[in-house]
């Protein structure tokens, strides 16, 4: 097949163009390098069947003969999304209206990377998809929060107006090898301040809680939503729980059970509480994260290890 991926050269887009390439589709990826790196997708770039654009999808284009539509074009951490919040408004409005006009001009199915953000500061737990969500439309998370509800729903008018094939995932914490040291997500701060010997900062209490997904299994949960017959929502994410200060504690013990713990006021909008319910993805594509926490998070650190020694 013929698969476009928005946001290929990112973090979790370039995993699964390794995926696609790997398993033999002909795949055309387009970023504009804002938080992806061309060094991602850097085995693949004189494939002939791979193709990189360097191109902001906020700008329409035209590509012909697509099968498959992956977008996952937007900045995903609170550092680089609210860095330009009208920039990110408009990724995920202009850039999902662009991506669904052109899967429907060429009949593809498109897949929506959504997030577990939709559900904001959640009021019940564990979040099913049935969740209308608790979300501050005014405020510093905005941007993303309700520039991923507003493309959850031009993706369904889409569908239900023209007829257009879509898959919506919303994907929980993630993390894995080609994260950036700087994104400001919580495993990467704590990973990089560890190896780096500086304290780890926990933001609040640590008392609030996350559920974090290995990157390799996510990749799995999409692949198989873009080729089930189940249109979604559907959640993808691991299931156990933790609070962010075993996280903390679990990273500490695995690099530097000296490195200290320094406790800063919370941001603005933190969820308290984030956990997926993921029966529907059990059930529709017999799918659930089989890497468990530890085991990710060495490898995570390897990664940046690696990354920080060179």
């Amino acid at each position: 097949m013929k698969i476009l991926v928005t946001g290929g050269a990112g973090f979790i887009g370039s995993h699964l163009v390794d995926r696609l390439m790997t398993s033999g589709h002909a795949v055309i990826c387009i970023d504009n390098l804002y938080t992806g790196r061309k060094s991602n997708n850097a085995q693949w770039l004189d494939h002939p069947n791979f193709q990189f654009i360097e191109h902001d999808i906020i700008n329409s284009i035209a590509i012909e003969n697509i099968d498959q539509i992956y977008h996952l074009a937007c900045p995903a951490s609170p550092v680089h999304y609210q860095s330009d919040p009208i920039q990110t408004a408009k990724t995920n409005f202009l850039g999902t209206l662009h991506m669904l006009e052109l899967a429907k001009q060429c009949r593809a199915r498109l897949l929506l990377a959504s997030t577990s953000e939709v559900y904001g500061d959640p009021l019940i737990h564990p979040q099913t998809e049935d969740y209308w969500g608790n979300v501050n439309c005014t405020g510093i998370r905005s941007c993303y929060d309700e520039g991923k509800r507003i493309s959850e729903t031009l993706a369904f008018d889409y569908h239900r107006q023209f007829g257009v094939e879509i898959r919506v995932a919303r994907i929980f914490n993630t993390h894995g090898a080609r994260m950036l040291e700087n994104d400001g997500r919580v495993v990467s701060n704590f990973i990089v301040q560890a190896l780096k010997g500086i304290p780890l900062t926990i933001y609040g209490d640590g008392s609030q809680t996350r559920s974090f997904c290995y990157v390799s299994d996510l990749v799995e949960g999409l692949m198989r939503l873009m080729n089930g017959k189940y249109i979604g929502p559907v959640n993808l994410g691991n299931p156990g729980e933790y609070t962010i200060l075993q996280l903390a504690q679990t990273i500490q013990r695995m690099i530097d059970p000296t490195a200290a713990l320094v406790f800063k006021p919370l941001p603005q909008d933190d969820p308290q509480r984030r956990q997926p319910d993921i029966s529907r993805a059990k059930f529709h594509l017999g799918w659930e994260p089989t890497v468990p926490l530890e085991e990710g998070l060495s490898k995570t650190i390897a990664y940046f290890r690696d990354r920080l020694a060179n």
